[in-house]
């Protein structure tokens, strides 16, 4: 293995990773943070180790990624274009680097940087740039510049990115006091962050962070920043919303600035005003970001305006996450069958039927145009387009599965035909 070599000796290149198989050995929340940005690359990623995150977890189970769930063995290298060892035992680490050693497989060591054949660089992306930044074994720098140069082409204190950055970059901006910063992530891309958003993301010293949440954000964040995993998976893994508000409280409460990273906005079926309650009881302090919701965004990505002149007056932004007939549902079913405008439902895909039956009993038309938005704003989004009648049916056989966004009403229809309503 090749040791010894001068830290600024280091070339930065970038790789082209699409359909190349890449293997990370760790399912902690090093490989939590590593993989949004490998699978975002197109890479073909296995992932080995015998437990994860609920997070990673969640990507093996959507197809994101392949989790052979054991323990690393010699071998696992074979055909691997690139590796990353991010393992908690420092021997399986250096094991994995020897084996990409004799394959001639670049690999990036987690535990110890110098003794990989490939570094990591502080990355980040705007506008179709990606920044990346090394320096010479020093992270916590190479975060902080990185983070300064972002912070000025989002600001716009840099305009030209080949001009320099000048004084303003954002480097050595004040700390923020300890305390809980809301922040909504937006719809999951991370270009849909709010400038805000991102700004405290950039100086938190932990983050809480959903599945929802734009994941690519996590690769920024520096080392020393602490990463909570509150995964929130329908009908499956979750988190306990008591022992959420609880790390929020006891983070705070030691000093620290912690950012709670919510996918869409904090406050549209997201619990955040339970969390901010929870917080101004114990006595810390809160921020609240909005996030752009996607409740209205995602429609938007698919060419479904919510609204529109002439066509819709109102818009009602429904949970699905218990059926018309549960116990527990607040929603007045039959109120909005007799209704003529837009509904958008979330959390819905699994009972979508049976929100359409609702629905055309109550009044709706049985040929009501919808849409169904998988994976909204994200390179993996897919559009069922159907109606109140068939759109059970119909996203059972296309596959349709969480997240999605349903929308219900005759500006679904609007780019089919055409139609200029006055």
């Amino acid at each position: 293995m090749l040791t010894g070599m001068a830290q600024e000796e280091h070339y930065l290149v970038g790789l082209d990773l699409t359909g190349r198989r890449v293997v990370v050995v760790g399912g902690g929340t090093v490989a939590q943070r590593r993989l949004p940005r490998l699978v975002k690359a197109g890479a073909v990623i296995e992932l080995v180790s015998p437990e994860t995150t609920p997070s990673v977890g969640a990507m093996a189970d959507e197809g994101e990624i392949t989790w052979t769930r054991r323990e690393y063995t010699d071998g696992d290298l074979a055909d691997a274009w690139y590796a990353l060892a991010c393992t908690d035992d420092a021997e399986v680490n250096a094991a994995v680097c020897a084996e990409a050693e004799r394959r001639r497989v670049f690999c990036v060591r987690a535990d110890s940087g110098p003794e990989g054949s490939a570094v990591t660089p502080a990355a980040g992306e705007h506008d179709g740039l990606l920044v990346g930044v090394l320096s010479g074994g020093e992270p916590q720098r190479s975060a902080v510049v990185r983070d300064g140069l972002l912070d000025a082409l989002r600001s716009g204190a840099a305009e030209d990115p080949g001009r320099g950055y000048g004084q303003d970059a954002g480097a050595g901006a004040p700390r923020p006091e300890a305390g809980v910063a809301l922040v909504g992530g937006g719809p999951g891309d991370a270009e849909l962050i709010t400038v805000r958003g991102r700004r405290l993301l950039a100086r938190a010293d932990v983050v809480v962070v959903d599945r929802l949440a734009p994941r690519e954000l996590l690769d920024e964040l520096p080392p020393h920043v602490e990463v909570i995993d509150a995964a929130k998976i329908p009908y499956g893994r979750a988190a306990s919303q008591d022992v959420i508000n609880s790390a929020l409280i006891d983070k705070a409460r030691a000093g620290k600035f912690v950012v709670r990273l919510k996918g869409g906005d904090p406050y549209v079926f997201g619990r955040g005003f339970e969390e901010l309650l929870a917080c101004v009881e114990a006595g810390v302090k809160v921020t609240v970001v909005p996030g752009i919701t996607s409740a209205f965004a995602v429609p938007a990505l698919a060419d479904v305006p919510v609204t529109h002149r002439g066509v819709t007056h109102e818009v009602v932004v429904v949970s699905g996450h218990v059926p018309p007939e549960h116990e527990t549902s607040l929603v007045d079913w039959d109120a909005l069958g007799r209704l003529r405008g837009t509904i958008v439902l979330m959390m819905g895909v699994e009972r979508i039927d049976r929100f359409a039956d609702a629905l055309i009993t109550a009044g709706r038309p049985a040929d009501t145009p919808v849409a169904m938005i998988q994976d909204g704003s994200m390179r993996t989004q897919k559009v069922l387009r159907s109606t109140l009648k068939e759109v059970g049916a119909d996203a059972a056989r296309e596959g349709i599965r969480p997240p999605a966004v349903t929308v219900i009403g005759p500006v679904v229809g609007l780019l089919d035909t055409g139609t200029d309503a006055g």
